[in-house]
């Protein structure tokens, strides 16, 4: 059974100025490498919230069809973030009605969260 293709929105650890990009890419990969272990197609949107961010995610968003969109924790979990965490989720309401949308709690575990809304 082919299970729809998942898009995943996150920050871009290597263009976050000020910190280690490394092991956060490392934990995007080992996720990324999980949807390949469910047999799943995934696509990954990685973004810098200042960097027309907006633009890219739409064009993401309509460049296929997309059973369900996985927002990473980056997003929602630092609070000077919130209102683009509001854009976001709306950004996905307006340009992928038909998709779910999930929740990741680390880069690790984003297959598992694209899962439990593709079964």
């Amino acid at each position: 059974m082919a299970l729809g293709r998942v898009l995943v929105i996150g920050l871009d650890p290597v263009r976050i100025p000020g910190w280690d990009p490394e092991p956060v890419v490392a934990a995007i990969a080992r996720g990324q490498a999980r949807f390949g272990d469910h047999g799943i197609e995934a696509d990954m949107c990685l973004v810098v919230p200042d960097e027309n961010a907006e633009g890219t995610i739409v064009e993401a968003l309509t460049g296929r069809d997309y059973a369900c969109v996985v927002v990473g924790g980056g997003i929602r979990k630092h609070e000077p973030l919130l209102e683009f965490f509001e854009k976001v989720v709306n950004l996905v309401r307006q340009h992928a009605p038909r998709a779910a949308i999930a929740f990741n709690s680390s880069p690790e575990d984003t297959a598992e969260a694209a899962l439990r809304w593709l079964r």
